[in-house]
């Protein structure tokens, strides 16, 4: 029996503005290709199948059109469990359906441990696996509040809350296992933050508790659990070493923190209990390019990715000691007529002038919009006579902007 776990694939995410559907697309193609040829069995998908709550038209299209084109790969089973971005109510809305074409989903926390226990079978209707499909579990789904209550006593709790879901789920499939006298499998999912778990600038990861630093330790998870199929972390990583608990990583880069990662799926072969685990790396469908430095260095980049005849997405910083206020016009002056695309432009050397900071602790999101108009003018060096013609038209363009905001 051979396993395939993904997830975090979040179907609908766009990067400063930019759609990347054709991105998701040609993913799910790949993927789809890849199940075949590697004649996968089970495919697990370990939450956070879409970006958001309310994924728009194009993104479910991409989601189910995918689920229906599994039915010529030979893969028996799916089984998908809710990352904290989905909606467990939209997930779980047509898993009757999906459940005739054996995809399995858990969108939600059921009241009783033995309904996240699936008992799979493989083509000769023999028992195959025991899935404990675990989705992201939210407060309210392991703790109870009380008065007075500490943010320690909260974090507590969630954590207990947690180890006893996951003890509760697999002793029911302990017990089927047991009832079965056969050697299949306990393969679990979860959507969680482990301890330890590494993160990368720019990935959109989410505490998931408001207020806490909930991380749950690999104690937690019963010693019976063959494999762990875990999503929300978007760098592929083992637990603690292990080789059987895992993290798969997001398949496509979040953001640009994530843009020199290797992505990847992992494959799981099972003789009996015990599997073998291996990595299949995930093309890279949309180059992702940071330039950060000074002009020249920043320019020297653009003409290397010019030569190359690049379609990269750039991200650029500039940190150079002079202030270059059409720092975007030369930019796109240098990339005109390239397939290059800047999503994004961070002047750093405006953003501490205009910051002058008073205090090492002071940040932009400690002034207000006069403020930075103020700290503008004086790196600047305006005058005072020029101020007073510049400050009553910035305040109308500000005034009229918050009345938009307001009318929109």
């Amino acid at each position: 029996m051979r396993i395939l776990h993904t997830s975090d694939w979040h179907l609908g995410r766009t990067l400063y503005g930019r759609k990347r559907y054709d991105e998701f697309a040609a993913f799910l193609s790949w993927l789809t290709d890849l199940i075949k040829i590697r004649q996968v069995d089970i495919l697990l998908l370990a939450g956070d199948v879409f970006d958001n709550s309310t994924p728009g038209n194009r993104a479910q299209e991409l989601y189910y059109g995918f689920l229906a084109g599994l039915a010529g790969t030979g893969c028996r089973h799916v089984v998908i469990i809710a990352g904290n971005h989905d909606s467990p109510t939209f997930l779980d809305a047509p898993q009757t359906l999906l459940k005739a074409l054996h995809i399995h989903v858990i969108g939600a926390a059921r009241e009783k441990p033995a309904d996240e226990c699936l008992v799979l079978k493989d083509s000769q209707g023999q028992p195959e696996a025991i899935i404990c499909a675990v989705p992201y579990l939210h407060d309210r789904d392991i703790r109870t509040v009380e008065a007075d209550e500490t943010q320690a006593d909260k974090d507590r709790k969630m954590i207990a809350g947690i180890r006893e879901h996951y003890a509760a789920v697999c002793a029911v499939a302990e017990s089927q296992r047991q009832a079965l006298g056969c050697a299949v499998p306990i393969i679990a999912l979860g959507h969680l933050f482990a301890a330890g778990g590494q993160t990368v600038e720019g990935d959109g990861v989410r505490e998931l508790y408001v207020g806490s630093l909930a991380h749950v330790g690999t104690d937690i998870f019963p010693a019976a659990i063959d494999y762990l199929a875990l999503g929300h972390l978007h760098v592929p990583q083992r637990l603690n070493g292990a080789d059987h608990l895992r993290y798969s990583g997001s398949p496509l880069p979040m953001g640009y923190g994530e843009a020199r990662q290797e992505k990847q799926v992992v494959l799981v072969d099972f003789a009996g209990y015990h599997p073998s685990v291996s990595e299949q790396a995930v093309p890279c469908f949309q180059q992702l390019e940071r330039i950060s430095g000074p002009l020249e260095a920043i320019m020297n980049r653009l003409d290397h990715l010019k030569a190359e005849q690049s379609a990269a997405w750039i991200e650029i910083e500039y940190t150079g000691e002079d202030i270059i206020s059409d720092l975007r016009e030369q930019i796109d002056e240098r990339i005109a007529g390239t397939a290059l695309e800047v999503r994004r432009i961070k002047n750093k050397r405006i953003v501490d002038r205009v910051i002058a900071r008073s205090c090492a602790e002071e940040t932009l999101d400690d002034l207000d919009v006069r403020d930075v108009f103020g700290r503008c003018l004086d790196s600047h060096q305006v005058s005072d006579a020029e101020r007073a013609d510049l400050q009553p038209l910035y305040d109308t363009v500000i005034a009229e902007l918050q009345q938009g905001g307001q009318n929109a």
